[in-house]
């Protein structure tokens, strides 16, 4: 029995349920989706399917218990574009963070203007025949697709499929924007955890002379504070990733860099499709250290 095969089974009891054998009988989604998870298990205990294969399976299976809140991204972690910002800049938001899809804002998160995606700004640069670097990127964006929070993530999918769409605004009971969804959020359901096990484990503490050291972004704050002899605390964040974004008041980037007690904290790489900082560079401050450096796009 390949994945394929049962993702395929799967995927099919998602998209309509699974009639009784019985002509004319009434569709029972539950009942199906549970006589599913028995046939996995048969199979499984007959050796006749792998663990990952079955994971795979009831991943899949399960979405339909997975609300859009537990996968989205919380808006406090999303970047954005606020409103009136140059093709330049966003293109170089575009290319620092890695994204392909950034929210225009105006006042704030919840007074969003729309979606830009980078291959429409490429496309207008490359098209329009004049510079338009300087020209707000307003024009350019995309009406947004707003979900609840409380919808579930196999409806979602079947949304954005039908609809071509891969990014929608998150929101709360009160209508405000919780976070934002992409089709990769809700695709990574199925297989983000047969991913995970093979991940390699986070990058460890790295001395590099010169009194620099390169950190995990998720190193505790009073670990990063004994590779220097000092005593940081923080009642607010736990990691030195977390004084960062802190001390910067929005979403680090690659580059972004901000002084922390005595300290110089720089966001060096990024990884994963939410193009999280990694690894952190961190030296003694100099005195003539700038204080933060903030070239990036807007926390919510």
């Amino acid at each position: 029995v390949r994945a394929a095969a049962g993702v395929l089974l799967a995927a099919r009891a998602l998209s309509r349920p699974v009639r009784p054998l019985a002509l004319g009988a009434s569709p029972v989604p539950d009942r199906s989706a549970e006589e599913l998870r028995d046939v996995v298990d048969r199979f499984d205990e007959a050796r006749s399917i792998e663990e990952e294969d079955r994971a795979l399976v009831r991943s899949v299976l399960e979405l339909g218990d997975t609300r859009v809140r537990s996968v989205m991204v919380p808006r406090t972690e999303m970047i954005v574009l606020p409103a009136g910002t140059t093709v330049r800049k966003a293109l170089s938001l575009f290319l620092r963070s890695g994204y392909s899809r950034v929210p225009v804002v105006g006042e704030s998160v919840d007074d969003l203007v729309g979606i830009l995606y980078l291959k429409d700004l490429l496309r207008h640069r490359h098209m329009t025949g004049r510079d338009v670097d300087d020209e707000p990127v307003e024009p350019l964006v995309r009406p947004p697709v707003f979900v609840p929070e409380s919808k579930a993530v196999d409806d979602l999918l079947r949304e954005m499929q039908s609809a071509s769409s891969h990014i929608a605004l998150v929101v709360d009971e009160y209508g405000g924007v919780a976070g934002l969804v992409t089709i990769e959020d809700a695709l990574e359901e199925i297989v983000g955890e047969l991913t995970d096990e093979h991940d390699r484990s986070g990058p460890e503490v790295e001395d590099l002379g010169d009194g620099t050291y390169r950190v995990p972004s998720r190193l505790p704050v009073d670990e990063l504070g004994e590779l220097f002899d000092l005593e940081l605390t923080d009642d607010e964040v736990d990691t030195a990733g977390g004084l960062l974004a802190k001390a910067l008041g929005k979403v680090p980037l690659a580059g972004s860099s901000a002084q922390v007690a005595g300290l110089a904290i720089t966001a060096e790489r990024v990884q994963g499709r939410r193009r999280q900082v990694a690894t952190l560079l961190v030296r003694r401050a100099e005195p003539d250290d700038d204080r933060t450096s903030t070239d990036q796009g807007e926390r919510r």
